[in-house]
């Protein structure tokens, strides 16, 4: 193989498990964790990723139709990665799921590529584009009305499919997070679909970086005892960790891969 052939093998594989360490891409490859380092390295300097800590994020401007949502992918994409792993284990082969829109919740159907049969809900298309990969799921994108930014459905159509689902686990992120008001998005939209989905759901899993504790943003949509699971990235604050404590919410906060592409 040669370095050009490894390469885009490195890239084929990052594409498909995004934030995968040196020793599981050097195994993977059957290559030293030098050449993978060398050639993360190279990778980088052709702009084709960014290296972030505990992984990898491509810089494949065709990865996604809209230039919006490759923003939000890339802004905070180690802590998103970490909480998409934890998020992850939460689910089995077989289970009904609903997904948003967000960029976390993409990041979490990329950790689901080795999943099957599982029963899909999202109203977001980059989300739904990801899970159909594997043709063993069912992945159903919510109808109702486009956004601006062209990565959502939102609308009365999509609350209506949504009231009639029995939905065994939802994730959800949001724009940001307090005790007094729960979680919030900036769209009405959006909050409101996402209230109709919690009514259909069995648990509620909140995928929510440490940069979106404290914000509070126009409208609510769960409050904190319809979290089921909250997850979290370990920049988290002592003092949010406490109050969560405090409010017995049930939460993780999952580490960073020590491991870093150096």
């Amino acid at each position: 193989m040669t370095t050009y052939e490894r390469r885009q093998s490195m890239l084929d594989i990052l594409r498909k498990h995004p934030g995968l360490r040196v020793p599981e891409l050097a195994q993977a490859l059957n290559i030293s964790e030098g050449t993978v380092r060398n050639d993360l390295n190279a990778l980088e300097e052709d702009g084709k990723l960014k290296r972030v800590h505990g992984g990898a994020v491509l810089n494949d401007q065709d990865q996604f139709k809209n230039n919006s949502f490759l923003l939000r992918f890339q802004k905070n994409a180690a802590a998103k990665l970490a909480i998409a792993r934890e998020a992850a284990v939460l689910v089995n082969d077989g289970d009904s799921i609903l997904l948003d829109a967000s960029s976390t919740a993409y990041y979490l159907a990329q950790a689901l590529s080795d999943r099957r049969k599982l029963r899909v809900m999202t109203n977001g298309f980059e989300v739904a584009r990801e899970l159909a990969q594997n043709s063993s799921n069912t992945v159903v994108l919510i109808g109702g009305v486009v956004n601006n930014d062209s990565s959502s459905v939102t609308g009365l159509l999509s609350e209506q499919i949504i009231a009639e689902m029995h939905i065994e686990k939802a994730f959800f992120s949001c724009s940001g997070f307090s005790f007094e008001r729960g979680m919030t998005e900036v769209h009405f939209a959006e909050a409101q679909l996402k209230r109709k989905a919690i009514e259909s759901s069995r648990q509620v899993i909140a995928l929510i970086d440490s940069t979106k504790f404290g914000k509070e943003d126009l409208t609510p949509f769960a409050r904190t005892d319809q979290i089921t699971h909250l997850i979290s990235d370990s920049s988290l604050s002592p003092e949010w960790i406490k109050k969560l404590e405090q409010a017995r919410v049930n939460f993780t906060v999952c580490e960073e891969n020590a491991a870093q592409f150096n």
